[in-house]
């Protein structure tokens, strides 16, 4: 059980996999208010820098669960580099069928509404973590303009324009669902392109080192493709932002 290679070649170099900022990341953890010893579930963790630097600088506890091993030891590694290894701990697992052993004060999921089968499979998981009152926070992708035509929603690594929807839609939903939206912080295009563009020199170091290597020529595909379609699309169209919910 593990993500695919190219997955961890191209963001190899990322301590965040999604297009916010360590300052966001910062400024979310501060707007929510909660206080040191805060038990959270963070599934689909990633490389872990939301829990750690949270642990570090809010003093919360709690656990990560995600697919990637190498992702997973990263965030074992950045742990210990905050000292932070006795507040949080992170599991290498199926982020979509795992519920807490006790409730939690926030559950996560920043990104991965797929181990849901969506926002709303991805908030009911969540929520059978989560203890009443606690607040949940879902990272999801929205249309900041709608692309023009289904090959510029493609383009957007989006099946199609009715894939995502747009923010205030995306509002609705969590609303239609039975949660009050109490925060969120969005990318901008700067954050974008801080997460796309580290790719791209993630993919070509990786090439340097490996020529030989049997994924060389979707990787060296990728790097010849990526620049343009991003710049061209998921720039111009796509949003993306993490949201803080409470049930009603």
């Amino acid at each position: 059980m593990d993500l695919p290679r190219i997955f961890t070649i191209r963001e190899s170099s990322h301590r965040i996999h999604n297009p916010l900022t360590p300052a966001k990341f910062a400024a979310l953890g501060q707007a929510l208010h909660l206080d040191p010893g805060t038990r959270v579930l963070d599934l689909a963790s990633g490389s872990g820098e939301m829990l750690c630097t949270w642990a570090h600088d809010l003093g919360f506890t709690g656990t990560g669960v995600d697919i990637s091993t190498a992702f997973t030891a990263q965030a074992r590694a950045r742990a210990v580099e905050l000292g932070v290894d006795d507040r949080v701990e992170f599991v290498h697992g199926d982020a979509s069928g795992h519920v807490a052993d006790e409730p939690v004060d926030l559950a996560a999921c920043v990104g991965a509404t797929w181990i849901g089968d969506g926002v709303a499979g991805t908030a009911e998981l969540l929520g059978r973590s989560l203890r009443p009152g606690g607040l949940m926070l879902i990272g999801e992708p929205y249309w900041r303009r709608t692309p023009p035509d289904e090959e510029t929603a493609r383009a957007c690594n989006a099946a199609g324009i009715d894939d995502f929807l747009s923010l205030p839609e995306l509002i609705g939903q969590f609303q239609g669902l039975g949660y009050d939206v109490v925060e969120m912080v969005l990318a901008d295009q700067d954050s974008w392109d801080r997460y796309a563009a580290a790719q791209w020199l993630n993919l070509r170091r990786w090439l340097d080192r490996n020529p030989d290597d049997e994924l060389a020529p979707e990787v060296r595909e990728e790097l010849d493709a990526e620049p343009a379609r991003y710049a061209r699309a998921t720039r111009e169209y796509l949003g993306w932002g993490v949201f803080a919910l409470m049930e009603r």
